[in-house]
């Protein structure tokens, strides 16, 4: 017997579509064939997780999974020779009662029904369905998902004895976490000759060191020496893609953004065009003071106060 596909996943019948796709996410980080090289316990494990995913994200097959079972996807032929049981049934009660539908339920061949259902009727030609689509995760750096990238992708073969097929796919510049990149005709085959399914890359853009992604705009922080930001003056900040000068004007405050647009990350849905980039200061104080510097700020002090330098 098949194993329950809700225990393959981890999770409870009435799981909702986000733990569905948090447990396969997380099974498959786990299981995938590049994280677990050459180990055929972990590689099993990754086809039973992707099988049992691609049942249960569509709302539509689990439906038919809750009801029938392993025989989910005969769900359709098994309603249709319920209906015409119903039918028959209908239609030889009619005929013991003198009723014109006798002779229908005398003509229904129930053997044929079923056997067509569970492939026993060899004559039968073959459904025509579209193949499922395969979902993967990937995890991309800032830097590759700002360029793009390609990856060599492992998709499990519906058959646990075949070996999974390795498909090299390419990323584009401006994916985010969350970001779903289809690549057409990449999934399952489809059988009786319809089309095959699609591949959908699930992307995780990892944290970085420096940059803070907001959307499609980034934050960095800029180390700003204290008379700079008193007096004004010109401090170099980082970009995703070089450097660039920018000008402060006096008395810039402690934790003040400055907007350089333009110089965030792309927009995935709009070519050439590109988020922003905050430069956030972050006024640098001295850790010590030379004896000559202590004298200017204590007569700056003094200033300011409204007393004449000197006094206490």
């Amino acid at each position: 017997m098949a194993r329950n596909l809700y225990e393959v996943l981890g999770i409870k019948r009435d799981a909702s579509e986000k733990e569905v796709r948090s447990a396969y996410r997380r099974l498959a980080r786990k299981f995938h064939p590049d994280v677990a090289p050459n180990d055929k316990a972990a590689e099993s494990r990754f086809k039973e997780v992707n099988a049992a995913f691609e049942v249960l994200s569509d709302s539509d097959k689990r439906a038919k999974y809750d009801k029938y079972g392993d025989r989910w996807e005969h769900a359709d032929q098994i309603e249709e020779a319920q209906r015409k049981q119903s039918a028959s049934g209908w239609a030889r009660q009619q005929g013991a009662f003198g009723g014109q539908g006798g002779e229908g339920y005398a003509d229904l061949d129930f053997g044929s029904v079923f056997g067509s259902i569970f492939g026993r009727d060899r004559g039968s030609a073959d459904i025509r369905r579209r193949g499922a689509d395969v979902e993967t995760p990937v995890e991309a750096t800032l830097e590759e998902a700002f360029r793009g990238t390609s990856r060599t992708i492992s998709i499990a073969a519906r058959d646990p004895s075949a070996p999974p097929r390795r498909l090299e796919v390419r990323i584009p510049p401006g994916v985010k976490t969350g970001s779903r990149v289809r690549v057409a005709g990449e999934g399952h085959p489809g059988s009786g000759g319809a089309p095959a399914g699609d591949l959908f890359l699930l992307i995780t853009v990892l944290p970085h060191s420096r940059f803070e992604r907001k959307g499609d705009d980034l934050v960095v922080d800029v180390v700003v020496p204290l008379l700079d930001a008193v007096l004004g003056g010109e401090v170099e900040v980082p970009t995703i893609d070089g450097r660039v000068m920018l000008k402060l004007p006096e008395l810039t405050q402690n934790g003040k953004q400055f907007r350089l647009g333009g110089k965030g990350m792309p927009v995935l849905s709009a070519s050439g065009s590109r988020g922003d980039l905050y430069a956030r200061v972050k006024v640098q104080l001295p850790e010590q003071l030379a004896p000559g510097e202590r004298e200017h700020f204590e007569a700056l002090r003094a200033l300011r106060a409204g007393a004449p330098a000197g006094r206490a």
